[in-house]
């Protein structure tokens, strides 16, 4: 590893997956958040090279290893994800820190043994696979969780610590003013329950947009047998918007619907959405009891019904206090100081603190009642 003082700009290599630009130009969480925190590296004096797609657009020197990227969900992306990792890997000496944002890299980074300390951040949920490869290597490279709840699924691992992810304020402007209808925004599967999303619409009589991605063939397939036959006149299905309708009506929107079934790692789009001043209406999983301040910044409920009733009683929620929590701890340049605390204990040799930032209580399985005696369901 090379020699290390606290006080200069570090040599940065980041590597986003090849397959969609940074940052990209409809669904792409993750490139979305590579692309905020290398401007932000950037603009904090680092030296940063940006390994993606060719068409991204950086403020870092960027290279492209896979100059004609695969669709997503194409079984060749695989194989352009191998290339990319492997062309990316072999600069590792240029280097202080690589810092891997794809499903393959920390396999590449286990084998670095002179060079660059290996960061790498857990997007996805913890599976089969993931566990034992990072069972394996562990010891190498070092680990971020994007939030305390992926963690937590996952203790016979060490992390270097636990950082949000975050959402540019600017580019999600505050609208204090809501309008009667609801918006659901994700990719259609079964993990993010799209037709919850209708039910809870219809029942509470508000319309309801979707903003979706239904590119891959099953998420097609899910559309066709479990959207298509529920949609009327009260439901717009807008398949990837661009960034500035999909603000706009996230600003409008009286609520935005999250009725995940699965323990989602993070979920950029309650924080979007609470940027834009809008509350969240969730399911209690994942890491949503982190980023959602009930009854304040929305509601966490576990069932249907729940939901229809903070649709109502998320009139009486401060838009206000929406954008304040995602300005506190969901913000681009908290994200950025956070990644750069890990990069320099990592080098420095110094364990991270993983506490909780935001909330460290986990819930109860009584929480839902109360919490409909507060908001008076």
């Amino acid at each position: 590893m090379p020699s290390f003082r606290a006080d200069r700009k570090l040599r940065i290599g980041v590597i986003a997956p090849p397959m969609l630009s940074v940052p990209p130009l409809g669904y792409g969480g993750i490139e979305r958040v590579v692309a905020l925190l290398v401007d932000g590296l950037v603009e904090s004096g680092h030296d940063v090279t940006l390994f993606a797609a060719p068409s991204s657009l950086t403020s870092a020197h960027l290279i492209s290893t896979v100059l004609m990227p695969s669709a997503l969900g194409d079984p060749a992306s695989l194989a352009d994800e191998l290339c990319h990792n492997a062309a990316a890997f072999r600069e590792a000496g240029d280097f202080d820190i690589i810092h891997d944002h794809t499903g393959t890299g920390a396999a590449f980074g286990a084998m670095v043994n002179d060079g660059a300390a290996v960061i790498h951040t857990l997007h996805g949920p913890w599976t089969p696979y993931s566990r034992r490869l990072f069972e394996l290597v562990g010891d190498r490279v070092h680990l971020v969780a994007v939030s305390h709840a992926q963690q937590l699924a996952n203790t016979a691992v060490h992390y270097a610590g636990v950082v949000y992810n975050g959402v540019d304020l600017q580019s999600h402007p505050f609208e204090p003013n809501k309008e009667d209808f609801l918006i659901f925004l994700g990719r259609i599967s079964a993990e993010k329950r799209p037709e919850i999303a209708i039910e809870v619409a219809r029942a509470a009589e508000l319309p309801l947009v979707m903003c979706i991605k239904v590119t891959e063939p099953g998420e097609r397939a899910y559309f066709d047998e479990m959207i298509a036959p529920r949609l009327g006149s009260d439901i717009t299905v807008l398949e990837e918007p661009s960034h500035a309708i999909k603000v706009d009506l996230l600003g409008r929107a009286r609520a935005l619907i999250f009725p995940i079934d699965w323990p989602e790692p993070f979920g950029l789009v309650m924080t979007e959405a609470m940027a834009c001043g809008t509350p969240v209406i969730a399911s209690p999983l994942g890491a949503a009891p982190e980023i959602v301040r009930d009854g304040v910044t929305g509601f966490l409920c576990a069932t249907t019904s729940q939901m229809v009733d903070a649709v109502h009683a998320s009139k009486n929620l401060k838009a206000q206090e929406c954008r304040d929590r995602a300005e506190r701890y969901f913000s681009s340049q908290a994200m950025v100081a956070r990644y750069e605390r890990v990069y320099r204990e990592v080098l420095s040799g110094i364990a991270v603190s993983a506490e909780p930032t935001v909330i460290k209580k986990r819930l109860d399985p009584n929480r839902h009642s109360r919490t409909a005696r507060r908001v008076g369901i």
